[in-house]
């Protein structure tokens, strides 16, 4: 049976919260609203951009259709300030496209930005599709784009992983019938939702799966 592995990008391959915690800020800034704390606005992630910029403005009166195109800018501008691959994720995704694993990127984060970091960190060759959240599917946990992933590269779902740190991997990964991998290291939560296998670094994930 043919394999394929789809990883989240934030909080699995990439630590992006403090670039986040940026334009969640200058966003604020500019309704003149004081800054969050890191932690906070790292609990509002995962369920794409939209959502982030109205958890950041909860009970403030003002407008998501006016606060998420400065969200989106300020972010943009910003996107690779502090962003960095996680320990062993370069090494790893070379060892896994060098094993003719087809490898494939799913955020809720918009697709350009989801590309930038990742061709800026010098990975994005290593993937056969990078999906964001503006791709044209449902966002996850709705497993349509997993599904489009799965056939695009011919391979079988209950072969295939979803890799994670977000009960939104586990729930699409469960719906659309693949192995589901839940990152400890990210920045995350599962919510209770079962797991198949569960890895505290990159490198345990390469293990999982070569051997």
């Amino acid at each position: 049976m043919k394999s394929c592995i789809i990883f989240d990008l934030d909080g699995t391959l990439v630590d992006s919260r403090a670039d986040l915690c940026t334009g969640v800020n200058l966003m604020r800034r500019d309704f003149n609203l004081p800054p969050l704390p890191l932690d906070e606005v790292v609990s509002y992630v995962g369920n794409g951009t939209s959502a982030l910029c109205e958890r950041a403005l909860r009970e403030t009166g003002i407008r998501i259709e006016d606060a998420l195109p400065r969200l989106k800018k300020h972010y943009s501008e910003h996107l690779l300030d502090e962003t960095i691959l996680y320990p062993g994720v370069e090494e790893g995704l070379r060892k896994l496209h060098a094993a003719g694993i087809p490898l494939a990127v799913i955020s809720n984060k918009l697709e350009s930005p989801s590309k930038r970091i990742l061709e800026a960190l010098g990975v994005a060759d290593l993937f056969r599709l990078i999906v964001g959240g503006d791709s044209g599917f449902k966002l996850k946990p709705d497993p349509e784009s997993l599904i489009h992933v799965i056939k695009s590269c011919d391979a079988d779902a209950s072969h295939s992983y979803m890799v994670g740190d977000n009960y939104t991997d586990l729930v699409s990964g469960r719906m659309a019938k693949m192995l589901c991998v839940f990152a400890t290291y990210g920045f995350g939560v599962h919510k209770n939702e079962k797991y198949d296998f569960l890895i505290d670094d990159f490198a345990g994930l390469v293990k999982l799966i070569l051997q």
